[in-house]
């Protein structure tokens, strides 16, 4: 039976990459960010227990296994480009970003062009410990866009007028602007430093797998 939970939960984060690029378009910020986040989370959540419930219940499928590494490149690769697209730290995102879209591909390419014996290529704890740092720093930065949109724009009743006369020194800081600032950025830079560590951890094991590939791509072969 093709059609498990298991299987049912993996489809569903399939489909809830575009979705977080849909939230953007059609609803305004913060809610789009509040949105995304939560799905982002539900959906990472899904990676964690699809595949124990499906070797806790016996319901390993081809399907599953097909499903799985897609729907965690697809979720990853599209709340990529939205945190690129809308985040103020763009500049500083998209090096890290493209690392870890190009080894995706670099990978997927590779497995593909070696067919069955891409078998030989097993998933390395490395490997999910990639997967673990990519999550957790998009999550982080989703949450940054809500603690700016939301905490730091409408909760604090912070504008970009105002923040500019603040830091000119044009308007006493009477609210303390400096300081939610700081502490906005420093949000900011915690989900940017993860980032950057998850595209190193993506680079290394991308490396690994192209080494372990390499005896397989030999034209005597």
């Amino acid at each position: 039976m093709m059609w498990t939970l298991p299987n049912i939960l993996t489809t569903l984060r399939l489909l809830a990459a575009p979705g977080i690029a849909v939230l953007f378009l059609y609803f305004a910020r913060p809610f789009a960010d509040w949105a995304a986040l939560l799905l982002f989370l539900a959906a990472a959540a899904t990676d964690w227990i699809d595949g124990r419930l499906a070797r806790a219940w016996g319901q390993e499928t081809r399907l599953g296994a097909m499903l799985d590494p897609i729907a965690d490149k697809a979720m990853v690769a599209v709340a990529l480009l939205v945190i690129v697209g809308y985040s103020s730290m763009s500049p500083w995102l998209v090096l890290p970003a493209t690392f870890i879209l190009f080894r995706e591909v670099f990978v997927s390419g590779l497995r593909e062009f070696l067919g069955q014996a891409s078998g030989d290529l097993k998933v390395t704890k490395l490997a999910k410990w990639k997967t673990t740092a990519q999550m957790l720093a998009i999550a982080v930065l989703f949450g940054q866009g809500v603690f700016e949109h939301y905490f730091g724009m409408s909760a604090w009743g912070m504008d970009e007028a105002l923040i500019a006369d603040v830091l000119d020194g044009r308007v006493e800081d009477t609210q303390g602007l400096r300081w939610k600032l700081t502490g906005m950025v420093w949000a900011g830079n915690g989900g940017l430093v993860l980032l950057w560590v998850a595209a190193a951890l993506t680079v290394i094991t991308g490396w690994d797998y192209f080494r372990k590939a390499l005896p397989m791509l030999r034209e005597d072969r």
